[in-house]
């Protein structure tokens, strides 16, 4: 006979990682009000998608708790304090905090519920891992480019989508503001980045 959930340590991961993607989702929120006032505008849009995403894993882990409902699950857990003076160093602890959720704490949340005979939850985990890689690759990619200096300027020639009216922009530099819309430069993105991109626009 298998454990109970109430009694396993998985109850107390699942209860974990809510907590994990309820604060990650504030996170983003506030990160993505900070890159507002940067002028990041695009940046900031970037923010609240995978906050709406984070929403969702937290959905999904509170739902597997539902055998629990009206009980509290005390839990001990460690979470991070990530405020930043810079878009980049936003991007860059989103980045880090990403990668070890995919890398370590929910793979081994998803171990131990698969060792617990828990195999809907274990899934769940294996899953939502994944997602939190392809987080973490996007919000390096963009600490990357304002790093070295290529999200609004590149050698070679390159095509970015305004976020506001989605005109796309061909060249080695961004003008200062939309020549369509007018709105500032931080509306835009790289277009390999863009929402909802055709392959005729790569």
């Amino acid at each position: 006979m298998g454990i109970q959930f109430k009694d396993s340590q998985t109850k107390v991961n699942l209860m974990k990682a809510f907590a994990g993607e309820s604060q990650a989702r504030n996170r983003y929120t506030f990160a993505a009000e900070e890159a507002r006032e940067q002028g990041m505008y695009a940046i900031q849009e970037v923010f609240l998608f995978t906050a709406n995403q984070e929403r969702a894993h937290a959905e999904r882990f509170y739902d597997l708790l539902k055998g629990l409902s009206g009980e509290t699950i005390d839990i001990c857990g460690t979470f991070p304090v990530d405020k930043q003076d810079t878009v980049e160093g936003l991007l860059e602890a989103a980045q880090h905090n990403e990668y070890e959720e995919a890398d370590d704490v929910y793979i081994n949340f998803g171990n131990t519920a698969k060792e617990e005979g828990f195999m809907e939850v274990a899934s769940a985990f294996y899953q939502i891992a994944e997602i939190e890689k392809i987080h973490g690759d996007r919000f390096g990619q963009l600490a990357e480019m304002l790093k070295n200096g290529t999200y609004f300027e590149t050698k070679e020639s390159e095509k970015w989508m305004c976020l506001n009216c989605g005109h796309i922009h061909t060249g080695k530099k961004l003008p200062g503001v939309c020549p369509v819309c007018r709105y500032e430069k931080g509306y835009f993105i790289p277009l390999e980045l863009a929402p909802y991109k055709t392959k005729e626009l790569n």
